[in-house]
């Protein structure tokens, strides 16, 4: 019997030793650049880089938590620093991971790590059926969230899409009034235009379209109550005339009927679920009057089709994938509709969530006291992967305008630097408009 705990302790003492090891050799293949310390578990300080630019510390606390991390970290990173047993000693966690990002590029993924990558590249598909009652359900995990935590790092009007960067060094305000001015443009709204926003969010780009269109009318659906909520007492508060008609609708975009002369969609594309893309353009295009316009803004992958990493769509965007242009485009064109222009938006959204991640951090001690610490390192571990994605990898925005003719926009794009000028030497009027639009068909 007394041989036990020395036995015990040797074999304790080999295993974090091979955790060590293991951790050491995947590490040193990664990271090239920079300045790494990985405190282990065993109390082992292991150190990775050429010692440049700013020093990154982090820790792990017991060996299970650094075989988790090595065999899916896309799983078990997030949960381990949600847990406390992956720690930031020295540096920020988006330090740590803007460097692991940055340094995977130029490296080849363990084997274990490419095998469950391929995997759920595979099955990608069968995760995201998202009929209407599930896409309520996965609405309702993130957007149905006390609203107080969205004004805590939004800007007023509540943008929480990628913002349109005119300059790197541009306000937060100022850029998300640049990209609502920016799909106006390509729209090319007129007056008494029916207008259609899919996934409207907390309304402020409905209202803005609205002023563009003076006599018509603007419909904006979402399945989030309290965006609903949100969008339609904004409507009600107003003193103003309104320019147009104004209605926001609790409603999944499959039961609407009607025809819309524009339809919008912005930041709602990544919850339709990849099985589900037919059935979102082919009501896009039964709603679409013959000479109307639509503009799809929606995160995308530059390169081939992926998956949605696990922890992102356990914690934070259940059902949500991130789609490839390759796997939209089929699907315009199989709804008999045609593309008429395709921009991607690089680096915006890195910008965008570094702004939003910031102003989160400054206001840490505010979002605890409505959730708790757990839930806000989750949220600084999604705002801060997310941006370094977008930095480092492959993520970017799709803004893709599709119309059902080829002669309903001018010959060249000038009219969308031309809408954009105009629209800039105006004061926007950025406030809720106040109407309703009963004669419009919700289902």
């Amino acid at each position: 019997m007394s041989g036990l705990p020395a036995e015990d302790h040797r074999q304790n003492t080999m295993a974090s030793s091979l955790a060590d090891w293991s951790l050491k050799r995947a590490l040193s293949s990664i990271v090239s650049r920079g300045s790494l310390i990985v405190m282990t578990a065993g109390g082992r300080a292991l150190t990775f880089g050429d010692g440049t630019g700013e020093l990154v510390c982090v820790r792990f606390t017991d060996n299970r938590a650094q075989w988790a991390f090595l065999i899916d970290a896309d799983a078990r990173l997030g949960e381990l620093y949600m847990d406390g047993r992956f720690l930031v000693e020295h540096g920020s966690l988006y330090d740590f991971v803007a460097m692991m990002l940055r340094e995977a590029q130029n490296s080849t993924h363990p084997l274990i790590a490419r095998i469950i990558d391929h995997v759920r590249t595979k099955l990608r598909i069968f995760r995201h059926r998202n009929l209407p009652r599930r896409s309520k359900t996965n609405v309702a995990h993130h957007y149905d969230l006390d609203g107080r935590l969205y004004a805590l790092f939004l800007d007023a009007d509540r943008q929480y899409s990628c913002a349109y960067f005119e300059h790197p060094d541009q306000s937060l305000e100022e850029a998300q009034l640049a990209k609502k001015r920016h799909l106006a443009a390509k729209l090319s709204i007129e007056p008494d235009n029916s207008i259609l926003d899919i996934g409207c969010g907390w309304g402020g780009l409905a209202l803005h379209l609205a002023e563009q269109a003076p006599g018509g009318y603007v419909l904006g659906v979402t399945l989030s109550e309290e965006q609903h909520d949100y969008a339609s007492k904004r409507v009600q508060a107003s003193l103003s005339e309104a320019p147009a008609e104004v209605q926001f609708a609790l409603r999944d975009y499959r039961s609407l009927t009607g025809r819309f002369d524009r339809i919008v969609s912005v930041g709602m594309f990544e919850h339709v679920g990849l099985s589900s893309y037919r059935t979102f353009f082919r009501k896009c295009a039964e709603l679409l009057e013959d000479d109307g316009i639509m503009v799809l803004h929606t995160i995308g992958c530059s390169s081939t089709p992926g998956f949605t990493t696990p922890w992102l769509d356990k914690y934070i965007f259940p059902g949500g994938y991130i789609p490839a242009l390759s796997e939209i485009v089929p699907e315009i064109e199989a709804a008999g509709l045609s593309i008429t222009d395709v921009e991607v938006l690089r680096l915006h959204y890195a910008y965008t969530l570094e702004s939003w991640r910031e102003r989160f951090m400054a206001r840490w001690d505010e979002v605890a006291k409505l959730y708790d610490e757990r839930f806000c390192r989750m949220w600084e571990y999604y705002l801060s992967t997310a941006e370094a994605a977008f930095r480092y990898e492959d993520l970017v925005v799709f803004q893709i305008q599709i119309t059902k003719r080829n002669d309903v926009l001018p010959l060249t794009r000038n009219y969308i630097t031309d809408h954009e000028a105009r629209s800039a030497s105006k004061i926007d009027v950025e406030g809720p408009v106040e109407g309703k639009a009963d004669h419009i068909l919700v289902g």
